[in-house]
């Protein structure tokens, strides 16, 4: 069985993005589909790094357990809103926390935003910086639209049969990465 990550990343207070993690992690765990944890970034409240995990002299034990589990996984589902054209400094600071461990990892990407773009401009940053730093960037993505509208603080979508279809074809080619990863 398969071990996906989530990494909800906004730490915001009434933040939207988190349900679309939340749904991420019931629709995998009632199929059978993988193991998950959501790696919530509100919760680990990292500070500012100054420097890569691995030069640092002593890292946290935080630090650490997040390097750990994202070596751990199969796949990484990052969920983003978009913060002005962006993705949130939350994000970014444990992006850059680390290197090698993001390397050759499948990693996919959803968006999400208040607005009729489902924060494809974020999508469009977190595509080239995983890139940049060589992940395995899916070709598949789930931008979320008015995500306010599309999914409750649980984690529910609104029309569970849409989202269930969209769903199924981001999992899937996330699986088919891993697949060909593992050949």
């Amino acid at each position: 069985m398969y071990h996906i990550s989530i990494i909800s990343s906004s730490v915001r207070i009434g933040r939207k993005s988190h349900n679309v993690a939340l749904f991420f992690q019931k629709y995998l765990e009632k199929k059978g589909l993988a193991t998950v944890e959501i790696l919530d970034l509100k919760q680990y409240n990292f500070p500012i790094f100054e420097e890569r995990l691995k030069n640092q002299k002593s890292p946290s034990l935080e630090a650490l357990e997040f390097k750990n589990k994202i070596i751990a996984s199969d796949a990484i589902i990052i969920v983003s809103p978009e913060y002005n054209g962006s993705i949130p400094a939350s994000l970014k600071n444990v992006v850059d926390l680390l290197y090698e461990e993001w390397q050759k990892k499948t990693v996919a990407f959803a968006t999400a935003s208040s607005g009729d773009f489902g924060g494809l401009q974020a999508l469009t940053h977190l595509e080239f910086i995983f890139w940049k730093i060589g992940a395995i960037c899916i070709s598949k993505n789930f931008p979320v639209s008015k995500v306010q509208e599309k999914f409750d603080d649980f984690g529910n979508p609104t029309n569970k049969k849409e989202m269930d279809v969209f769903a199924k074809i981001f999992i899937d080619e996330i699986f088919k990465y891993i697949d060909s990863d593992k050949k």
